[in-house]
């Protein structure tokens, strides 16, 4: 199959060999898949996630760094077969969405950082049909391959266990800091304060459901909300995924306030425990989203109660993958450019 790759730090693009699905294992043509920042930020931090689950026996411990590896988890396809004994969960022919996870054969495999389970930068890809999830015929697969991010924010969200009492700060407004916002919003949490450098994000905010959104070099996030009578933040979601991000949320937070730490920083964390011991603060870290968020993402597209058209940015070929990884970050780049392996 053709494929954009990640080998030695590097993208690169050629032929690598088609995966073989085993028993629980679907068989995928990828239709579209998101460029994530994540996929940017294990260019240069990979090494030390791997390093890191070598020792804790996480799911990239079997990665070789040097070998090449194709990404890409935010994904929609076509079913084409499956292994051997499958239960053939959904019909060959529909699309699927899923968590990009593979538990099947006796592994535990991040789909996309795994030399066995190729992701969605490549024309195939082995997904476990325990996860898969039928997208509707009316969704097109552009919004389809933002389900998972989406997701991802969903998660996030619920994990700071908020109430409608509480008033909440986003700090990035990324997919993942927009995809928070939404599901606070539709917990009828208020006021959201969104937190950005870039004012088109800052604008994404406010459209995905903020109260306020402001530039952090301006004003302070964590002071009185006059619009608000005078209320101040305590429950503080980090999407950024930048180290020492943590320990300034910390020095800033109210007494007695929620942290939840959704930015994935692949590079040492400096933090001063007494600093949050002080302030009695609950610091809660997020991961990766569950079939329930993946399940309310994909409803929330289809019906309209999140719309997430603003998120999108063109389609890309394989050989344009690695310019488009490079200039993730800037400030013009999209939410979410989309990689099309069939254009080659």
């Amino acid at each position: 199959m053709k494929a954009a790759f990640i080998a030695d730090g590097k993208v690169g693009v050629g032929g690598l060999a088609d995966p073989v699905p085993g028993k629980g294992q679907a068989l995928v043509r990828t239709h579209v898949c998101g460029l994530c920042a994540s996929d940017q930020h294990f260019l240069s931090g990979g090494h030390n996630l791997i390093e890191l689950s070598r020792k804790m026996g996480g799911p990239y411990a079997a990665l070789d760094f040097a070998r090449p590896f194709v990404p890409g988890h935010e994904y929609v396809g076509e079913v084409l077969d499956y292994g051997p004994g499958s239960r053939r969960s959904v019909q060959t022919g529909r699309r699927v969405v899923s968590v990009p996870i593979m538990r099947q054969g006796g592994s535990h495999a991040v789909v996309g950082y795994s030399h066995q389970c190729p992701g969605g930068f490549g024309e195939l890809m082995l997904l476990d049909e325990d996860f898969l999830i039928e997208v509707p015929d009316a969704l097109p697969d552009d919004y389809a391959a933002l389900v998972e991010p989406l997701a991802v924010g969903l998660e996030h969200a619920r994990r700071g266990r908020p109430d409608k009492g509480d008033a909440a700060l986003v700090l990035g407004c990324g997919a993942i800091g927009l995809g928070v916002i939404a599901g606070l919003k539709l917990m009828g949490v208020g006021p959201i304060v969104a937190a950005d450098f870039h004012p088109g994000r800052r604008e994404l905010a406010i459209a995905a459901g903020a109260h306020i959104a402001i530039d952090p070099r301006e004003s302070d996030p964590y002071a009185p909300l006059p619009q608000f009578d005078g209320r101040r933040v305590n429950l503080i979601y980090e999407c950024v995924g930048q180290p020492g991000m943590l320990q300034r949320i910390v020095e800033a937070a109210p007494f007695d306030g929620r942290i939840v730490m959704g930015g994935y920083c692949m590079e040492a964390e400096s933090l001063y425990v007494f600093a949050a011991q002080n302030k009695r603060l609950n610091i809660q870290f997020a991961g990766g989203e569950e079939p329930q968020d993946m399940d309310l993402a994909l409803r929330a597209i289809a019906d309209g109660r999140i719309d997430v058209t603003p998120w999108l940015g063109g389609r890309i070929g394989l050989g344009e993958v690695a310019d488009a990884v490079a200039n993730l970050s800037g400030p013009s780049a999209p939410v979410r450019t989309l990689v099309d392996p069939r254009l080659g």
